[in-house]
């Protein structure tokens, strides 16, 4: 009887070990629909307190990126900024959807995002993606850093996983569960 007590006594100590429910929101992967979401449209989410920004791109945006190599800083992605799964041309996993932190790497400014068309005035050149108007960072629509500009690496891209064709988890993938 006295050990079964000392059982249910000390689970209150031995949980607070584990981490709080706080702990666990601000690093537990979030869930994302994204079957509303249009080509050129943006959406943010928040994960472990930063903004993420799910982009999805056109046709024409994708194709775009491959000519985009001399104009950057690290084209081929080399840095650590993302998964392996994301080490390619369009730092993605489906070419069409760019899944980045929405904090620039030079001071944690938050870049304005960028359609083609949109602010032409304000940003010479500009063929999509990312400006931090803070201190004149560019990003492509890959959230790749152009030469030139104070911002050192490419946006980060989280570890992420599509659970199907309109849902996207952000904070955990297959390769983490595995390793």
């Amino acid at each position: 009887m006295g050990g079964v007590g000392i059982g249910f006594a000390s689970v209150p100590f031995f949980s607070s070990f584990q981490p709080s429910a706080k702990a666990k929101e601000i690093g537990a992967p979030i869930e994302m629909d994204i079957s509303k979401l249009e080509p050129g449209q943006r959406i943010i989410g928040k994960w472990q307190g930063k903004p993420v920004w799910i982009v999805r791109r056109s046709d024409a945006v994708v194709t775009a990126l491959e000519g985009l190599n001399e104009l950057l800083r690290d084209p081929d992605s080399q840095e650590p900024q993302q998964p392996d799964y994301a080490r390619n041309t369009y730092r993605s996993i489906k070419p069409e959807y760019l899944v980045v932190v929405g904090v620039c790497t030079h001071f944690g400014c938050s870049p304005l995002y960028l359609p083609v068309g949109e602010y032409d005035a304000e940003v010479k050149d500009n063929k999509g993606g990312f400006f931090c108007p803070c201190h004149g960072s560019r990003f492509d629509m890959a959230g790749r850093v152009y030469q030139g500009v104070p911002a050192p690496t490419n946006l980060v891209v989280p570890p992420h996983q599509f659970l199907s064709g309109s849902r996207l988890l952000i904070g955990a993938d297959d390769s983490q569960e595995s390793s």
